[in-house]
């Protein structure tokens, strides 16, 4: 049991220890209470918000994320982490996180975060390049960013399967998925003044642009991918005809200068155009990536389909001064073909050169009926036509196309005249003869007619004709000092002889009274002798018996 408790003692009361010195009063023990139930401050409301927020916005993001993807540019020019947005149609879809180096050194990684709106870019087909201003062949883009930034274009893809690296475009693709139209692609020898970007033009329209090109693995031509928009796309038909548009097309024929031009787009950047061929419709829609040839003009465009080309070659000897490597190969206005090679060959035989030219001939070029009748080439019926063609006077010959740049072109014609020939039929490349043309004929005249011409002794000539010419100055010298003064004593002489025959002859002379006297005298003799054979005439027997009337 526990003693009863003492009473306290007064807080002031002194306290009393008899084995020591009086200690000052104690204090009164703490009354102590039960803890009661704790109850938060106010204070720590304000921090538990803000952690509430903080994971709010956490969770916010983290649901608002897409994916991260890693794009490969050459240079990061332009791009800042954490300040570079990756935009489509101007919206935000991403931000750069993070740029590093590649291993090797040949290209940057920039680390894109996608947003969850943006996640239908990490798709295996979409695009992505840095916008930045340019001056192409479409017009100048990425102004905008002179003030912004440059920032990342983005083009969605429709790949089913995703993807998370993406190699970055160096330029803008020329068409965005969203585009409406068709892509074509165009085959041809050359691509000319053509870019990405250069327009495409129906009926002189801009309906389209070239968006690729590469050249041909065998290195024969160049492939052109080009995209036409709706609803122009309408008019490419499985039957039109592509051609170069560009630049200026200047001609000089019989009808004087032409100047064709698509526009003045086409004569500094290039530009292709298209169109079905004359009397045709537009036909049947060209379904997406048509393959098409591409013509070097329109005339070339639109000529039928040539068919498969025979290689022939000619030897001319004469100068070839003016042929040029695409000359056309001419049959009475009709272009035939074209000259693909011009070469020199020596014969030691006869220690001369020839000029070998090498040409590719259409022969359906002919006509219809050409096609329709002629064997085909190779076969015995047409290295018989051939042949007798040949002895008929087919023949090939080097003509002037212009008298002002001297071009010359190969023609082929019918010269029933012409020396006769033969022609190897078994031959690749076929060899077919050649003639002269006439102005070569007129130059060998010419020159036969110089070489005649050498031949006369000009300066013997020359000098007799100055000898005769001293004789003839001596003879003049002569007859002036000799000659002349006799001459001069014989003309006074006959001038007096005259002067006395001039006065003999007067009217009022004796000589002209005693003449006139006589004349009339003679007058009456003649009128006498008029009646006498007259009267004989009527009277013969007068002759005989005397005039009647007369007594014997």
């Amino acid at each position: 049991m526990t003693s009863p408790q003492e009473p306290t003692p007064a807080p002031d009361a002194p306290r009393n220890d008899s084995n020591g010195p009086k200690l000052p009063p104690q204090l009164p023990d703490p009354d102590i209470e039960p803890r009661s139930r704790w109850l938060p401050s106010l204070v720590w409301v304000i921090p538990l918000i803000a952690a509430l927020i903080g994971i709010a916005l956490v969770i916010k993001s983290v649901t608002a994320r897409g994916p991260t993807i890693t794009i490969s540019f050459v240079s990061a020019e332009g791009l800042e982490p954490g300040k570079t947005k990756v935009k489509y149609k101007d919206v935000d879809v991403g931000a750069v996180k993070t740029i590093t180096l590649s291993k090797d050194l040949s290209h940057v990684l920039v680390q894109v975060q996608l947003t969850k709106e943006g996640e239908d870019f990490a798709v295996k087909d979409s695009r992505f390049w840095v916008v930045r201003p340019r001056v192409g062949a479409s017009g100048v883009s990425g102004l905008t960013t002179l003030l912004s930034g440059a920032y990342i274009g983005a083009d969605a893809g429709h790949s089913p399967d995703t993807e998370k690296n993406f190699v970055g475009l160096e330029t803008p693709p020329p068409i965005t998925g969203d585009q409406k139209g068709h892509q074509f692609i165009l085959h041809g020898d050359s691509l000319g003044s053509i870019d990405i970007g250069s327009p495409i033009f129906y009926r002189r329209v801009q309906v389209g642009q070239v968006v690729g090109f590469s050249l041909d693995k065998d290195g024969t031509g160049v492939t052109m991918q080009v995209f036409v928009s709706a609803p122009f796309d309408q008019y490419v038909g499985t039957n039109s005809r592509w051609w170069h548009a560009s630049g200026v097309d200047l001609r000089l024929d019989s009808s004087g200068f032409k100047l064709n031009t698509q526009s003045l787009a086409t004569v500094i950047v290039g530009g292709l155009s298209f169109q079905s061929p004359p009397g045709q419709g537009v036909g049947a829609q060209a379904p997406n990536n048509m393959t098409f040839r591409l013509g070097s003009d329109e005339a070339d465009a639109m000529r039928e389909p040539d068919g498969v080309p025979l290689r022939v070659v000619m030897n001319f000897n004469q100068s070839l001064r003016g042929l040029s490597i695409g000359a056309p190969v001419d049959f009475r206005g009709i272009v035939l073909g074209q000259v693909t090679n011009i070469g020199i060959d020596y014969d030691p035989k006869t220690r001369s050169f020839t000029m070998p030219v090498t040409m590719n001939l259409y022969p359906d070029r002919l006509g219809r009926r050409f096609r329709e009748t002629a064997p085909a080439p190779g076969s015995l019926a047409g290295q018989t036509m051939l042949q007798q063609l040949v002895k008929h006077g087919l023949r090939g010959q080097l003509r002037t196309g212009n008298l002002i740049t001297s071009q010359l072109y190969v023609a082929v014609d019918i010269f029933p005249k012409a020396p006769p020939a033969t022609v190897d039929v078994a031959s690749d490349p076929l060899e077919l003869p050649t003639i002269p043309n006439t102005l070569d004929e007129l130059q060998l005249q010419v020159a036969d007619i110089a070489k005649k011409l050498d031949a006369v002794p000009f300066d013997q000539i020359g000098n007799n004709l100055n000898s005769a010419l001293k004789n003839a100055d001596q003879l003049f010298t002569r007859l002036d000092k000799e000659v002349v003064p006799q001459a001069r004593d014989t003309l006074a002489a006959a001038k007096q002889t005259f002067g006395s025959a001039e006065a003999t002859l007067q009217q009022d002379s004796p000589l002209q009274s005693d003449v006139h006297q006589a004349l009339q005298e003679l007058t009456r003799t003649l009128q006498s002798l008029n009646a006498l054979s007259d009267y004989l005439e009527r009277h013969p027997e007068s002759l005989l018996r005397g005039k009647s009337g007369d007594k014997p």
